[in-house]
């Protein structure tokens, strides 16, 4: 049996700074707007919730943003990650491609997310803060922040989506065992949690939801800030080191990639990987396709419509242009619970009706036939999430298989599933089906986006 064939770097050539992507954008990102007035927020604005190195972050049109020395010796316990290149899954697929995959769940936390949690928790702590506030969803970012707080000595509070709250009780372990409190949402210790039990007493959660309890928590006391997972540009910038690692491990295999391929919910994973191809090809270089995989059952990209919403459900948040399925969109209960967002970070929603990204989706069922295809061949369980790329990588492969083509598809395998064993049982015995929205309900979201004039 052919052995799978790993790329890694020194420690010495771990990236030295994150990518900014809006330095090369061919058009501006659309501006944030206050939700009041509707018109381009400030710096200041955002001084209630985040502190102000991370907001000069996300409003930056710098190339380059230096690492700082800090947050370098952690990223030093888990990076650089491994590419590996999937030989078995390759000959199991009996397609010409050449398949590589960045395997993120090395890190601590099990997934990509303490990239940006660590940074978030440093220039917090750099700032006085005392205590984070967040929201998760399966449980991947909860666990990073709850790492990154242990770290620097963070009072961290996260509201958990209630499905995965009940779905995956071992992520909750995890984030209290880092020192965290845990709290299903909606939840009772916010007046808007409190509003939505009200109406409806089993709300099973949704990431807008926990959002919005977040940051109504975090805007009421002066030594705590709110941090956020995916979405927001100084976030997706942070997961930058991913790709950055691997275009040096990619010139290691003497190979560059023709498909780069990610999961999406919010986005963080994708602009992870994808970003810095992109930008490479918008400064002249080498082009790939792009390829953004996402949930039938939460379909903002494919679905969803481009214009100005609400990051959450309670409308605390400001107003940004991005693919949305309306802020009052409830995903239904299905196991990626990392991909149960009604909007796409603007970033990747930008790109998108730029025709610079690509994007598909595909049911539940379909992503765990892929990603016990993958743990099979590869010997690694895939997160539910990361399934969707695994499945997107699959259809790429057997496209070439059909096509004769022997192009070289790279993707982002951005945490493990060793959690999740509760779906993959649920999967095996038959009892996992593929959760559908209620097109009425979507109509009736989108017809509640924000009035915005062009």
């Amino acid at each position: 049996m052919t052995s799978p064939t790993k790329y890694l770097l020194d420690e010495a050539r771990m990236p030295r700074a994150w990518y900014n992507i809006q330095a090369d954008l061919p058009v501006p990102l659309p501006a944030v707007l206050h939700p009041g007035t509707l018109q381009p927020i400030g710096p200041a604005d955002l001084a209630p919730l985040f502190p102000m190195d991370l907001i000069l972050q996300e409003v930056s049109t710098e190339r380059e943003i230096e690492i700082p020395q800090p947050v370098r010796e952690i990223y030093r316990l888990w990076r650089p990650s491994p590419l590996v290149r999937a030989h078995r899954l390759e000959k199991v697929l009996q397609t010409p491609a050449k398949i590589f995959y960045k395997y993120e769940g090395v890190s601590p936390a099990g997934s990509h997310k303490p990239n940006t949690a660590v940074p978030q928790a440093f220039f917090s702590a750099q700032a006085g803060v005392k205590r984070l506030t967040t929201e998760t969803g399966a449980g991947q970012w909860g666990s990073a922040l709850a790492f990154a707080g242990s770290l620097f000595d963070l009072e961290v509070l996260v509201f958990q989506v209630r499905v995965s709250y009940d779905q995956k009780p071992y992520r909750r372990a995890v984030m209290e065992t880092y020192g965290a409190r845990c709290v299903a949402s909606p939840s009772q210790e916010t007046s808007y949690g409190r509003s939505v039990l009200a109406a409806r007493p089993d709300h099973p959660g949704s990431l807008g939801i926990a959002i919005s309890e977040a940051v109504e928590v975090a805007a009421q006391r002066d030594d705590t800030k709110y941090a956020l997972g995916s979405v927001l540009n100084h976030v997706l910038m942070h997961q930058t080191v991913v790709g950055l690692e691997t275009i040096e491990q990619m010139q290691m295999a003497d190979a560059w990639p023709d498909v780069v391929v990610g999961c999406t919910g919010g986005g963080s994973n994708f602009a992870g990987i994808a970003f810095p191809y992109i930008g490479h090809a918008l400064r002249g270089g080498q082009r790939a396709r792009i390829v953004a995989v996402e949930p039938a059952a939460c379909p903002s990209l494919t679905r969803g419509r481009y214009g100005y919403d609400f990051g959450d459900t309670g409308h605390m948040t400001p107003l940004v242009k991005m693919h949305t399925l309306g802020s009052s969109f409830t995903p239904p209960p299905f196991h990626a619970g990392g991909l149960r967002y009604h909007g796409m970070a603007p970033l990747v929603s930008h790109l998108r009706e730029l025709g610079i990204i690509e994007a598909s989706a595909y049911t539940q069922t379909q992503c765990f036939e892929a990603g016990v295809l993958f743990a099979r061949a590869e010997g690694i369980v895939p997160a539910p999430e990361a399934n969707h790329a695994v499945k997107g990588v699959i259809e790429e492969a057997l496209r070439c298989r059909r096509e004769g083509r022997a192009e070289t598809i790279l993707f982002n395998l951005c945490g493990h599933g060793h959690f999740d064993m509760a779906a993959y049982q649920r999967y095996f015995a038959g009892d996992l089906r593929d959760e559908s929205y209620s097109e009425e309900e979507l109509a009736m979201a989108l017809a509640g986006l924000p009035s915005v004039p062009a």
